[in-house]
């Protein structure tokens, strides 16, 4: 590793896993994740979702193409016969892609060369991003998910952009999920949403940035939700748009 790399590493190590974080995440995902139940972690990173969703005493999938983030997860959690992990991508169809790294920002890594490009030009917060180079990764499909391990009770998707593609894997409404959102980029949280009406009825929320309560204390329809990402998301730099699937959100 270079020094470069390493001290991104200890930035992500000290946003994701810092003391005090775990309380907060598990208060936020508590009411979508029952004991015993099942989560999937697509873009686990550094598994600081992972650890909130068995300290719930969920059973975790958790997804992560970035070999030394892999590396990481299974010193966490690979002596956990509750957690698989999987260094995989997930995307519309199986197959392979090229995965873009940054070795300074390493909780940014893209499967989407348009995302990439969108923030770059509109969001200031990647400015200082640099894609230092690409590897090649595998890539499965929700639906291939749910074949394997069934049908997740919550599946959290942060996946730099490509968060649309990952839903088009997918045939079936899932009972609750979250997808990341980034400024520059909000039509492809438009087409999220889009993608999950067909897929079934589903209420909305939002989470800003790296916050563990809701925005809103009432779910919301998909119009609104629309409405919103259409004005600019209150200015959000980022954050996490959650969906709940039924008529009332509940």
């Amino acid at each position: 590793m270079t020094v470069r790399s390493i001290l991104g590493l200890a930035r992500s190590m000290w946003s994701y896993r810092r003391p005090g974080r775990l309380h907060g995440l598990l208060a936020l995902y508590q009411p979508f994740v029952p004991k015993d139940g099942l989560v999937f972690d697509i873009g686990a990173h550094l598994g600081d979702r992972t650890r909130a969703f068995r300290r719930l005493g969920a059973r975790v999938v958790a997804l992560e193409p970035q070999p030394s983030m892999m590396r990481w997860l299974r010193r966490f959690h690979g002596r956990d016969a509750g957690v698989v992990l999987l260094e995989q991508a997930v995307g519309a169809r199986p197959g392979r892609g090229r995965l873009a790294l940054s070795e300074t920002h390493p909780a940014v890594a893209s499967l989407s060369q348009g995302w990439r490009a969108e923030v770059a030009r509109r969001h200031a917060g990647f400015a200082a991003v640099r894609w230092s180079h690409e590897i090649e990764v595998a890539i499965t499909t929700l639906d291939a998910l749910i074949d394997r391990h069934g049908l997740p009770d919550f599946c959290k998707i942060d996946v730099e952009g490509h968060e649309s593609d990952v839903l088009e894997g997918l045939s079936q409404p899932l009972p609750a999920l979250s997808v990341e959102f980034v400024a520059g980029a909000l039509p492809r949280a438009q087409a999220c949403v889009d993608r999950l009406e067909a897929l079934g009825d589903y209420r909305y929320n939002a989470v800003a940035g790296e916050q563990r309560a809701f925005l809103w204390p009432e779910w919301a329809q998909p119009s609104t939700i629309r409405g919103w990402l259409a004005a600019g998301a209150d200015g959000l730099a980022s954050g996490d748009l959650y969906a709940v699937h039924g008529p009332t959100g509940s």
